[in-house]
């Protein structure tokens, strides 16, 4: 006797301020690559601090190559339903982004930790990037507030800035960025397990500002489009 096929899993329905709203598989994958693009970011930064600790500040860039890649992805992927903050993030990483470049083609590439040593300066380029992770991690403790967000959030502008203004040696730089990067990586670890819908939250949000912005675009192409006198 044949058997009947099993219906399909429907997905998990929420209930938002604006209405009721779903979590599909590509939430779901979007959610898994943010995960993952943000761990990249932690192993990359752990793995450029012990390296410059066991054989110097030399050839450093791979490790900023994959900080790079991982924060790109991982501000292609969050979830943050105000625009303007999201394409403020974006905007912090490209300049950051930039700035290590300059830097790359003025001290050349092995050579970019020792100029950052030796010339403090340096960080006003590179310093856009680390406010875009700070900001990730300022997202990450106002959402689920974890002890680890806010050391990832005051860390790295507390190292970066004690450093820059003399405030701080090479040291305890290195110590605070040591001590936030762990935290990152913690901060990234504990947010497997949990479900995809905590981090897409309140889709009926996105869904409202989007059918709002779309409303205001149309009616404006609509207004440019009318005759005149009408």
């Amino acid at each position: 006797m044949a058997t009947s096929p099993l219906p399909a899993a429907r997905d998990p329905s929420f209930e938002g301020v604006f209405g009721p709203y779903s979590i599909n598989a590509t939430d779901r994958r979007e959610v898994l690559a943010y995960r993952l693009s943000l761990t990249a970011v932690a192993i990359g930064q752990l793995g450029l601090l012990l390296q410059w600790r066991q054989w110097g500040p030399t050839l450093l860039w791979p490790w900023l190559l994959l900080m790079a890649t991982g924060l790109g992805l991982a501000l292609r992927w969050i979830h943050i339903y105000l625009r303007p903050l999201h394409r403020a993030l974006q905007l912090f990483w490209l300049l950051g982004c930039l700035g290590g470049l300059l830097l790359a083609q003025r001290a050349g590439v092995g050579q970019m930790g020792e100029t950052l040593l030796e010339q403090p300066l340096w960080i006003l380029a590179l310093g856009p990037f680390f406010a875009a992770l700070a900001g990730v991690g300022f997202k990450e403790f106002f959402c689920f507030r974890r002890p680890e967000a806010v050391g990832v959030t005051l860390l790295l502008p507390l190292a970066l800035l004690g450093r820059l203004v003399g405030v701080l040696s090479n040291h305890a730089t290195a110590l605070l960025l040591a001590f936030e990067s762990v935290l990152l990586l913690v901060l990234c670890l504990r947010k497997f397990p949990m479900p995809a819908a905590a981090d897409v939250g309140d889709k009926s949000v996105f869904l409202h500002l989007e059918a709002q912005r779309l409303g205001t675009a149309a009616g404006a192409i609509a207004a440019a489009e009318a005759p005149e006198g009408r």
